[in-house]
């Protein structure tokens, strides 16, 4: 049996994980999905602290499994409680460097696009489809209602989290990493390791894996067996 915390990214809640959870548990496993606040003061370190004290209340040591926007809060997370993980897994996500926020990833256009939306409305809501697609974070194989019910539920990201950046501590080698490909390719992904992209250059050590699974940027809803079959065994 394996444990696992189960981590979404921006806007939504545990639930998007059930179909995955549940698949796993039914192989024999231990899963726990998290809820992380979006309370106005939250930043990318309340964040971290937030699956800090989720991974407090395990027992042996977990696979941390993150989705997204998620993907640079566990990194730093795995920094600081490497005794509590097995394993470390990036759902179509990675890591960023130190301090660096997820607005910066973006381009100027859309960080200026971003910048308006939270002076004006003081959160970031959750886009439209149509907006989700355009920028990237393709919604390829989610079924109309679902997207419809996960988009009424979402939760307005609040400025820190997308303007402030996770500290990072010195990554282990020793502790397995694994990407899930989704919406971009294992070979996209190489040839970026090779430029020595931020976020991506680090992926180049022994330590990782990337495993493709073709579908969109969400596939905890898109591909729930397929994620929960490559989940599987981790650890």
């Amino acid at each position: 049996m394996t444990s696992y915390l189960l981590v979404p990214g921006f806007w939504i809640d545990a639930t998007v994980w059930d179909a995955v959870a549940d698949d796993l548990r039914a192989r024999g496993h231990d899963v726990a999905a998290l809820d992380l606040g979006h309370e106005p003061g939250a930043t990318a370190e309340t964040r971290v602290d937030e699956v800090l004290t989720a991974l407090g209340d395990a027992g042996a040591p977990v696979v941390l499994v993150a989705h997204s926007g998620a993907g640079p809060v566990c990194a730093a997370v795995a920094e600081r409680a490497r005794g509590r993980l097995a394993h470390l897994v990036f759902v179509d996500t990675g890591p960023l460097p130190d301090g660096v926020a997820q607005i910066d990833f973006t381009p100027p256009d859309a960080q200026a696009a971003t910048r308006a939306t939270l002076a004006g409305h003081g959160a970031l809501p959750m886009p439209a489809r149509a907006e989700l697609d355009a920028a990237g974070s393709s919604t390829a194989g989610v079924p109309d209602a679902v997207f419809d019910d996960v988009r009424a539920r979402s939760v307005a990201e609040p400025p820190g989290v997308v303007l402030t950046g996770a500290r990072r501590g010195t990554p282990d080698p020793s502790l397995p990493k694994t990407v899930v490909a989704c919406s971009f390719a294992p070979d996209d992904v190489r040839e970026l390791i090779d430029a020595g992209a931020p976020g991506f250059a680090e992926m180049g050590g022994p330590e990782w894996t990337i495993v493709a699974l073709p579908t969109g940027h969400w596939p905890m809803l898109s591909e729930p067996s397929g994620l929960a079959g490559v989940l599987d065994g981790l650890g």
